[in-house]
């Protein structure tokens, strides 16, 4: 959940970037640091998990200056895709404002995709939150693999397969290129405040 500092004029949300293991989550926030650094405060913390490419969580605070005379800080987060990871991704959810769900454009990785966005659901729904009403993005990512002959999904199998009902923003991307990436995060930010103002009226305060 937001912490909202009234005297300050502090608003800091969290954004976590969920989705299958190997899809590229931690790509994306390795990327954002590198793409972003004048905006970024402090360090890509990482902690790492055994047998698991994706980190435990990594932390990137946001300083985007002021916004209706608040100044707004966003942290972002990933979760370990592995099944056996199950309580850390559940724990790393847990207060999140806003979501990125990050699906592998891989042939081979079509029911993992699903997989991970019901395993979202059902995380989300033990938190009593329900996922047509929360800020989500879904990025289809690793489109460059194309380019190297692997069998790739086109963007309309993935939108079938994952945003049918859902009806969210998407984006194709490439987190190693960088395509994409800056574009799925402004979206998520824009679509987590304008939640949050919804929600606590924060802007209006």
């Amino acid at each position: 959940m937001a912490v909202f500092n009234m005297q300050k004029r502090v608003i800091e949300c969290k954004i976590v970037y969920y989705g299958p293991g190997r899809c590229g989550k931690t790509t994306n926030l390795e990327t954002i640091h590198k793409l972003f650094r004048k905006q970024t405060e402090g360090d890509l913390v990482s902690i790492d998990t055994e047998g698991d490419r994706t980190l435990f969580f990594d932390f990137l605070p946001l300083g985007l200056g002021k916004i209706h005379g608040c100044d707004v800080r966003v942290q972002l987060f990933t979760v370990p895709g592995q099944p056996q990871y199950a309580s850390t991704r559940k724990l790393v959810l847990k207060g999140a404002d806003g979501l990125v769900f990050v699906a592998d454009s891989l042939a081979v990785r079509r029911e993992k995709n699903m997989l991970s966005l019901k395993d979202l659901h059902e995380n989300l729904k033990s938190y009593g939150l329900n996922i047509m009403k929360v800020p989500l993005i879904l990025q289809y990512n690793k489109r460059d693999l194309a380019n190297a002959g692997l069998p790739v999904m086109s963007i309309e199998q993935m939108e079938r397969d994952l945003n049918r009902q859902l009806k969210v923003p998407s984006f194709p991307a490439s987190a190693v290129t960088g395509e994409g990436v800056g574009k799925t995060l402004k979206a998520c930010i824009e679509s987590t405040l304008r939640h949050l103002q919804k929600e606590l009226d924060w802007a209006g305060r």
